[in-house]
């Protein structure tokens, strides 16, 4: 049942959608709101998600929530001072829950003829291809990439007192806890959230041929943050080529401190607590290539968090992970397309007193779906998922979602 928060946003989306539409209409509207002299432009997106319950918690995400089974309603707000200033900000509802600011930042272009901007505020993801391209429109599947949103057992609050201890939470990251920091527990941390945007400032250029972008956030890739909770800055570029038509290469990276001071303070009392050695480091490489009627991408993400030990093995913990994905997508004919992506995260080798095993079960995904689009703005969505992972409750799942997605 929807609560009484969510009503009021879906009538601010219905308000918008009817100031939109022409009165000779016979279709949904396809094009933002724009008034005020053109200085206000809003804008949104609504998508219902429905699948069999996800028993493997391989589709939950960093919100609780699973990809295959959520309502989400967005609304996207531009405010244009004048050239050189906007205010851009987006709130997300999720299957009903309160209002969230997704993003809330200002935008300055020193100059107005050239590809320059300064973002503040909660900011756009520096790092990675898939997380510029998280909208539902924008994804040809229902799913995400593994390496964006399947959740690792660490968490920044709390940590293992020994590789043991960490490798008894192996496959449960919807729900593991560690004796030292917050003992509750918790969902822990993607390699990269798709689902949350840092804090902090962004510079963002680009020409014909090359795009770069620079940060320095808050909190890390895994675990963006409103508020700091280490003392520590996260700094994080990205390059992007486009050498040829249709082809696109980026290459991303990121380091910051990922554990937070409580958590230090419990594990190495109070000189440790404002250690910035424990950090999250991460490289990101993808390609992308377009022609006539078919899409592939390819993208590789390798992350390292340096964790503490508080045994007799004590010393820094480095625990390492690398997602793949390689996906691809076919349009029949206008309007109706084909799509696929195969998925894999792995993770080091960590020892213990009678055996050497990953620190996290690997997990292997298999998705198959299509789409066909009712209207530009208006698309439907179906997928196929064959899960499996090397440990935890639910080693085997297989999966059907169908999507409905509305944008204007």
């Amino acid at each position: 049942m929807l609560t009484a928060v969510h009503k009021r946003l879906l009538c601010v989306c219905a308000l918008a959608l009817c100031a939109g539409v022409p009165a000779r209409a016979q279709t949904l509207p396809s094009d933002p709101v724009v008034f005020g002299n053109g200085r206000v432009t809003l804008g949104g997106d609504v998508s219902w998600s429905i699948a069999p319950e996800d028993t493997g918690f391989f589709n939950y995400t960093d919100y609780e929530h699973s990809t295959l089974r959520m309502v989400r309603l967005a609304l996207i707000a531009s405010v244009k001072a004048d050239d050189h200033l906007a205010l851009l900000a987006e709130v997300r509802s999720e299957n009903g829950e309160h209002p969230e600011p997704y993003g809330l930042y200002l935008r300055i272009r020193p100059w107005t003829g050239r590809a320059f901007d300064i973002q503040v505020g909660r900011v756009p993801p520096t790092f990675g291809a898939f997380a510029r391209r998280t909208y539902a429109a924008d994804n040809p599947l229902i799913g995400y990439p593994l390496a964006y949103q399947y959740l690792t057992s660490i968490h920044a609050d709390a940590l293992p007192r020994t590789t043991d201890e960490l490798l008894r939470m192996r496959g449960r990251g919807w729900l593991s806890n560690f004796s030292i920091g917050n003992p509750a527990p918790d969902r822990g941390v993607p390699l990269v959230s798709a689902f949350r945007w840092d804090t902090g400032v962004q510079l963002h250029a680009e020409s014909n041929l090359i795009e770069a972008t620079g940060s320095f956030t808050t909190g890390t890739i895994s675990n963006p943050r409103f508020s700091d909770d280490n003392g520590g800055r996260q700094i994080a570029g990205r390059v992007v080529l486009r050498p040829l038509v249709g082809l696109i290469v980026g290459g991303s990276a990121a380091r910051g401190p990922f554990v937070s001071r409580t958590a230090l303070r419990a594990a190495l009392g109070e000189a440790g607590a404002g250690d910035d050695a424990f950090t999250q480091t991460a490289w990101g490489s993808d390609v992308e290539y377009s022609r006539d009627y078919y899409l592939l991408r390819l993208e590789t993400v390798v992350s390292t968090w340096t964790l503490p030990l508080v045994s007799a093995t004590a010393g820094q913990l480095p625990l390492r992970a690398v997602g793949t994905s390689a996906e691809g997508r076919y349009k029949f004919r206008p309007g109706l397309y084909g799509a696929a992506r195969v998925d894999h995260l792995g993770f080091s080798d960590i020892a213990t007193a009678l055996t050497r095993e990953s620190w996290e079960a690997p997990v292997t995904r298999v998705a198959v779906g299509g789409g066909y689009s009712i209207q530009r703005n208006l698309l439907l969505k179906l997928e196929f998922q064959h899960n499996t992972r090397e440990g935890g409750r639910v080693q085997r799942l297989n999966l059907g979602a169908a999507q409905v997605v509305f944008w204007f």
